[in-house]
């Protein structure tokens, strides 16, 4: 029996590895969710690193969010790097759900960045 990390681990390998192959040389916009907050970064995986990153534990969004786990938390997030990937020359980007679905937060994420002018 695989436990459900392992099963997580195994969807979150899948899931890169389909996108690596789609990439282009795309930059990649992964997601990490946690019980408390939400964190977003665009990495350059040619390079290996990180070109922006935001989460619900940024000063500016920290003071305006009631709590780091909800979807409006996550649409903030999404619209701040978002923003940041614009101001850094970003335009396209490859969605890294990673193992989680793409349901709730996460999606409420890939929403907000699309609106703040990520195409994906």
């Amino acid at each position: 029996m695989f436990s459900p990390k392992d099963l997580f681990l195994r969807r979150q390998a899948r899931n890169r590895f389909a996108l690596r192959k789609k990439a282009g040389g795309r930059p990649r916009l992964s997601v990490f969710r946690s019980s408390k907050h939400i964190y977003a970064q665009i990495i350059d995986d040619a390079k290996g690193t990180t070109l922006a990153a935001a989460s619900s534990l940024d000063k500016e969004l920290r003071s305006d969010l009631k709590t780091g786990a909800d979807t409006d938390a996550a649409a903030r997030v999404g619209k701040l790097i978002a923003e940041r990937a614009t101001k850094a020359g970003i335009t396209e980007v490859v969605f890294d759900r990673g193992g989680y679905i793409y349901h709730g937060r996460v999606k409420a994420l890939a929403d907000a960045a699309r609106e703040g002018g990520l195409s994906f």
